[in-house]
């Protein structure tokens, strides 16, 4: 069973008659659900996961202070905290993970100022700009099982995408990369005798490429780790998963010829989906002419007149 079960199941058989009879006048202003760090609020986790912070439990969001008292919080708190120790044969941790508590109560306002820099999910421009992608998607990532009062909700719905024009200049960035590390820079290094080199170009286009697909598909891409699991449960170009994987797992002396067809390969599907979604108006196959129309598709004058790699996070 995954761990998003487990959490709902645990929720059922203890939270919810636990918040019935001890604390009905906060159920109007409770949120209950999983979501942020971990495998199992993405739906990846698997016996691998459960060697480290996998555990019965989940999430209850509270309002601020003036509808719900810290005096009460703390009360729930405490309830929470007596819920049973074991569930379905697996043991609560008797210490918190690294970076804190993933389960237990939350001041809502505090648990997305802690992933987005933000207590209600209105982000600015810069915000949108330098967010890792990953902390988006621990902010939406998951179920939120219960939430009558909504503002859960409502913040996880006003963060669920980026807005156009940013996504648009984060797709610029990633394609612009894409085309200098791959079309240009790969077989470059090799002529320099540079293999080194060249395997981190296949690198830096393999990365740039899976920012790519996940622009493509209105997903905010995971922690790294996740990033592969994640691309191929993707509606449109999935396929590329398997394709960056050979790239990065083949030797380039015998096999760069074929590396470089990948490379070429990729990039075309690339350029069809973004000619397919009318995000770019290039009639050709270099990446990098793309990127540039892409980012000419900007409607915000500020934003299209920065610098076509403002919106790009080195080494995420």
């Amino acid at each position: 069973m995954r761990g998003i079960d487990i959490a709902r199941a645990y929720y059922e058989a203890f939270g919810l008659p636990m918040l019935k009879e001890q604390f009905p006048d906060l159920l109007p202003y409770i949120a209950c659900g999983l979501t942020g760090s971990g495998s199992e609020c993405y739906g990846f986790d698997d016996d691998v996961s459960t060697d480290h912070d996998f555990e019965p439990g989940f999430c209850i969001f509270l309002p601020s202070e003036e509808i719900v008292s810290r005096r009460r919080a703390f009360e729930l708190e405490r309830a929470y905290a007596k819920l049973p120790k074991e569930f379905m044969g697996i043991q609560k941790s008797l210490m918190n993970p690294v970076g804190g508590p993933r389960r237990g109560v939350f001041r809502t306002s505090e648990y997305f100022m802690e992933k987005t820099g933000s207590k209600d999910g209105i982000l600015t421009l810069q915000q949108w700009l330098t967010i890792p992608e990953y902390a988006l998607a621990e902010a939406v990532n998951g179920e939120i099982f219960s939430d009558a009062y909504g503002e859960v909700t409502a913040i996880r719905t006003s963060l669920r995408h980026y807005p156009e024009d940013v996504r648009r200049k984060k797709l610029a960035g990633a394609v612009l990369l894409m085309a200098q590390s791959g079309q240009y820079n790969y077989q470059r290094c090799l002529k320099h005798g540079e293999t080194g080199a060249a395997q981190l170009a296949v690198f830096e286009f393999a990365r740039n490429t899976m920012e790519t697909v996940f622009l493509l598909n209105q997903v905010y891409q995971p922690y790294y780790k996740w990033s592969f699991r994640a691309l191929r449960q993707l509606d449109t170009l999935s396929i590329e998963a398997e394709l960056l994987e050979c790239l990065l797992t083949t030797d380039n002396d015998a096999n760069a010829e074929e590396k470089y067809n990948v490379i070429e390969g990729i990039a075309s599907d690339i350029i069809d989906e973004l000619i397919g979604q009318k995000l770019s108006e290039a009639v050709c196959g270099d990446l990098e002419k793309h990127a540039y129309s892409i980012n000419d598709g900007i409607e915000d004058a500020q934003l299209r007149n920065m610098h076509i790699l403002s919106a790009v996070q080195e080494g995420l």
